[in-house]
């Protein structure tokens, strides 16, 4: 039978391939079974840990955006830059992380069909949404409490979306103002709301987001209550910080340090997300406002016909990047039915595991007019500020710009079915 130290060496060896390993940069993976096996109680665990622990910090991390290869290089600075739970924040799932380790790896089952002798020295990567053009499909997707993670928060975010010209969505407990971020992209942004279980709370927001200029509102409807969110939760267990020096618990206190709700009166308020909402409070929205008006979360055929009936002008195809609900359904496989439901009458983006150009490319064949980012533009703004998320961007750019040429599709237009090949089943 091994001894303490013979299998303490044995995980030594394994956690050392680990960090020579492309799984080192999966959050999901880190915090998932791995984790909670490493931060059980028993002292062997616990050395583990360290182990762990000290292969991250001697990690060879990069010090300059400039030196980043792919947008995973800044998870590991973010990880050893944020407080323990800020990071657990930013890589939770729910449960077992298994439906963020899915969100990507579905990416690994489509393959990509290459044309061959197309004059491909000019690529186009622009898109059209609601009459405005973007440069790029790869949108910035709605992340709260952005100055937990930097300063500067949604502002710095903004700069770069500006710098780019990339699409923002701001989120609903963005710890920056609308008029602020607006200020700073030097252009209108869409709104993310998370509707309330008081009517007039999402009124105002909504009616705040019309008056700054936002001309599209971009509903959550992925959340239905409180998620059993473990890394989370795991983490804090690691931070020594008292949080409520930073904010307190519950509704009330985080609408303290969100702009959103200022000068509103939130005293009967309870959740920020109500568990009671049907299409009835989508239809009082549609009422309500001359904003295009696009429902994030929807993942089902039916959902995305009542969306059509119910008038909504936009879909996101999104699980809340695993934060929700541990389904296991990647986003990218529930793409093609909510297209099916959706019949061509209108736009329909996706997020949740893109981490590469051929990750954006792939879901672009399979009929996303864009697609959204969350955690690694996140990453760069911890570890480099704006310069950080403006390199993501670039990065992700460059790779979608390289597998157009080699795919032979000079436009997003050109990118479709035909350019893949599904491996789902």
């Amino acid at each position: 039978m091994p001894t303490f130290f013979e299998k303490l060496n044995t995980r030594r060896k394994f956690l050392g391939m680990l960090a020579g390993s492309p799984l080192l940069a999966s959050s999901g993976f880190l915090y998932g079974p791995l984790f909670k096996l490493l931060a059980s109680d028993s002292v062997e665990t616990k050395h583990a840990l360290r182990v762990l622990e000290d292969i991250q910090q001697g990690a060879d991390l990069i010090s300059s955006p400039e030196q980043a290869i792919n947008v995973m290089d800044f998870e590991p600075v973010a990880r050893k830059v944020l407080p323990p739970a800020h990071f657990g924040y930013l890589a939770t799932g729910v449960d077992d992380d298994a439906t963020v380790r899915l969100n990507h790896e579905a990416y690994s089952k489509i393959e990509i069909r290459s044309r061959r002798l197309v004059d491909v020295s000019k690529i186009d990567m622009s898109v059209r949404l609601f009459g405005t053009t973007w440069t790029s499909p790869i949108v910035i997707d709605p992340v709260g409490a952005q100055k937990a993670f930097h300063p500067e928060g949604e502002v710095a975010v903004a700069k770069a979306a500006r710098s780019r010209q990339h699409l923002q969505i701001l989120s609903n407990v963005a710890t920056s103002s609308v008029e602020d971020v607006i200020a700073a992209r030097g252009a209108p942004i869409w709104q993310q709301l998370y509707l309330s279980d008081v009517w007039e709370v999402s009124r105002a927001t909504v009616k705040r987001a019309e008056a700054a200029g936002c001309p599209a509102l971009v509903v959550t409807v992925d959340l239905q209550d409180a998620s059993n969110r473990e890394t989370l939760f795991r983490s804090k267990r690691l931070d020594s910080r008292k949080c409520s020096t930073c904010h307190a618990d519950g509704f009330s206190g985080l609408v303290q340090r969100i702009p959103a709700y200022d000068n509103l009166d939130v005293s009967k308020a309870t959740s920020l997300y109500a568990p009671n909402n049907t299409w009835n409070v989508v239809k009082q929205l549609r009422d309500l406002t001359t904003m295009k008006l696009v429902l994030k979360g929807i993942v089902t055929r039916e959902d995305a016909q009542l969306a059509i009936e119910h008038g909504i002008d936009g879909l996101i195809v999104s699980n809340h990047g695993g934060r929700g609900e541990e389904t296991l359904r990647p986003t990218i496989e529930c793409l093609p039915e909510v297209l099916e439901g959706a019949t061509g009458k209108i736009p329909v983006m996706v997020d949740g595991g893109i981490r590469r150009g051929t990750d954006a490319f792939k879901a672009l064949a399979l009929g996303a007019v864009a697609v959204g980012i969350g955690r690694p533009y996140i990453w760069g703004l911890v570890s480099f500020g704006q310069a950080g998320v403006e390199t993501v961007l670039e990065i992700l750019r460059r790779e979608l710009k390289t597998i157009m040429r080699q795919a032979g599709t000079v436009s997003i237009d050109k990118i479709t079915s035909a350019s893949v090949v599904e491996r789902f089943h």
